[in-house]
């Protein structure tokens, strides 16, 4: 059993948030593994690398020059922060993330986030793939609805009108090809356990987390 709480979930549905502030709570690291895809795909667009060529985009991830300094992220010595969030970043993050090559090129990557400490980890794959041993393994998530009207509260967008149709759109779309892709497929594992945060604040998501764990049976 790994020392690893695994966070699983479709986009927007808080994994980040929840993850952070569970392992600030613990005092243990944090992986933040849609960052990963998402710089991966941020940095194939600057080298004008189409996201479908697996080759290219695998080994441009394999030698990825990013950095994470706190609560911001670098690539090639830029602060890409906000750019790796964009809703195009987001969709070439899940188009980058259904090939093999890319996958197992940050495999190992993910793994060596983990510290004696113990490690939360978020993403769509956590516990099936990176961290199968993980000691507490959970598929967080919440409606489409409440997840794009999130979103669209984060950047500014009114509940109503094209621009959050668009989000909603996009989370939809975003949802069928991360559940439908043949490599590591998003999916509640069995052992995993369900946690829905649409009516539930951060605080309330943060405190089960924290009272699954410490019902969970402990890791060496």
């Amino acid at each position: 059993m790994q020392k690893v709480i695994a966070l699983d979930g479709p986009s927007a549905s808080g994994k980040g948030t929840i993850a952070a502030r569970v392992a600030a709570a613990l005092g243990w690291a944090y992986l933040d593994s849609g960052a990963l895809y998402r710089l991966t795909a941020l940095h194939a667009q600057n080298h004008n690398i189409d996201w479908a060529n697996e080759a290219a985009v695998a080994a441009l991830a394999a030698e990825l020059p990013a950095e994470f300094r706190g609560q911001t992220v670098w690539l090639d010595g830029q602060d890409v922060t906000q750019a790796i969030r964009s809703e195009r970043i987001g969709m070439g993050a899940s188009a980058v993330a259904k090939l093999l090559a890319v996958r197992q090129a940050l495999l190992q990557r993910q793994r060596n986030f983990l510290t004696a400490q113990g490690l939360v980890a978020d993403g769509r794959d956590m516990g099936s793939t990176v961290f199968p041993e993980a000691q507490l393994k959970i598929f967080l998530t919440a409606s489409a609805q409440i997840r794009a009207e999130r979103r669209a509260k984060q950047i500014g967008v009114p509940l109503d009108g094209a621009a959050f149709a668009q989000i909603l759109a996009d989370i939809q779309a975003r949802d069928a090809a991360d559940r439908s892709r043949p490599v590591a497929p998003l999916q509640q594992l069995p052992d995993a356990k369900l946690l829905d945060t649409s009516h539930r604040s951060i605080e309330e998501t943060v405190q089960q987390v924290l009272d699954w764990y410490q019902a969970s049976p402990k890791a060496a």
